[in-house]
């Protein structure tokens, strides 16, 4: 089987660091900081489209600054890696040890996921992921397609692990079963409304589907 993770808010707890970055990039281009809660109601898109959400009043130019100011203060933080959540290098390490592939589906651009793949010692853990800024960003369906094709699994042979409905939606799109996770961005009430095979509170969990 596929296992297909969001990265931010599924398996490495980022929130805080991605709200706070966001908070420092909208004061230093002079905008009204958003909530904490609006900033993570947008994690898991592509940065671009996140920033059209919190900032509809900017135009293409202005979301390229709020993009830049962002990168700028993201990767001066990124400087100390954000934490996997407990229980995530064992279940990705026994999914594998199973015969299992495992997989990235992520909204941060590659420079980004690479980035934190170094300074954590990632690399080379997953067979495969795609990020937002080489396919089109979450809930379109083509990374999912992408990853499959790649891998050559069904949709019927993969699973799609997420914790906002930007995962769930895309995951449905592309007719792959989900499974939600209870700790990230999104409620898992929200997430309910997408059927997904379990809601889980710790990684681990999922080990039961393997």
């Amino acid at each position: 089987m596929l296992y297909i993770f969001d990265w931010d808010g599924t398996l490495c707890d980022s929130a805080a660091k991605i709200i706070a970055c966001m908070h420092r990039a909208s004061e230093a281009q002079g905008l009204t900081p958003c909530s904490d809660d609006e900033v993570r109601d947008i994690i898991g898109l592509s940065l671009p489209e996140a920033l059209a959400r919190l900032y509809p009043e900017l135009d293409e130019r202005g979301i390229g600054h709020m993009c830049e100011a962002y990168g700028l203060h993201f990767r001066e933080a990124d400087q100390i890696p954000c934490e996997l959540f407990p229980g995530v290098s064992q279940t990705l390490d026994e999914l594998v040890s199973r015969g299992h592939q495992i997989a990235v589906a992520t909204g941060k651009s590659r420079a980004g996921l690479n980035r934190v793949w170094s300074n954590m010692g990632l690399e080379g853990v997953f067979h495969s992921s795609r990020c937002a800024d080489e396919t089109a960003s979450k809930p379109h369906p083509r990374m999912l397609f992408e990853l499959l094709h790649e891998l050559k699994a069904a949709a019927t042979d993969a699973v799609m692990v997420g914790d906002t409905e930007f995962d769930m939606e895309m995951a449905r799109r592309a007719d792959v079963p989900r499974v939600a996770v209870d700790y990230g961005a999104h409620h898992v009430s929200r997430l309910k409304a997408y059927d997904p095979l379990m809601c889980v509170s710790e990684m681990s969990s999922i080990l039961s589907l393997a």
